[in-house]
């Protein structure tokens, strides 16, 4: 057993759709189990489920972008297969926040901090991270701090 539960769940994945012949999503699961991979090889160290969220999350937006791209593009197909992906990406992570929720910890994480002004942005956003990480839009929830402090 490795130290993140979620690792073992999506190789636990791998295996199923390996027995199920689900190519699309077998390729999908190897492209995660081989970011896991090279993450622990460059930090020399397992991963843990924090880590193995942020590594999602960083699939997540990559995703978005090129869905994105692809549409301008009008190269349809190309942003069906990222969608795929993406609700494969998303069976990993944690249910995401709603936006009350992102307020009411974005309160919390002021409070905590003793944040009164805009200078103290990074110190709440520390607090924040680890919280939102792979639950919530980091660049919204930075948005909606920046506008409490300017408040």
């Amino acid at each position: 057993m490795s130290d993140s539960a979620l690792k073992d769940r999506i190789q636990t994945a791998v295996k199923e759709a390996m027995r199920s012949g689900d190519r699309s999503r077998l390729g999908v699961l190897r492209l995660i189990t081989a970011a896991m991979k090279q993450h622990e090889v460059d930090q020399r160290t397992d991963l843990t489920d924090d880590d193995v969220i942020a590594l999602l999350s960083k699939m997540v937006k990559q995703r978005h972008e090129s869905i994105e791209q692809y549409r301008a593009a009008s190269r349809d197909d190309l942003a069906e297969k990222e969608e795929y992906e993406l609700t494969v990406l998303q069976e990993f992570l944690p249910q995401p926040l709603t936006d009350d929720e992102v307020g009411e910890l974005i309160d919390q994480a002021i409070a905590e901090s003793g944040a009164e002004s805009i200078r103290d942005m990074g110190k709440v956003m520390g607090l924040l991270k680890p919280r939102l990480q792979g639950r919530a839009d980091m660049g919204k929830a930075s948005a909606q701090l920046k506008a409490r402090l300017n408040g």
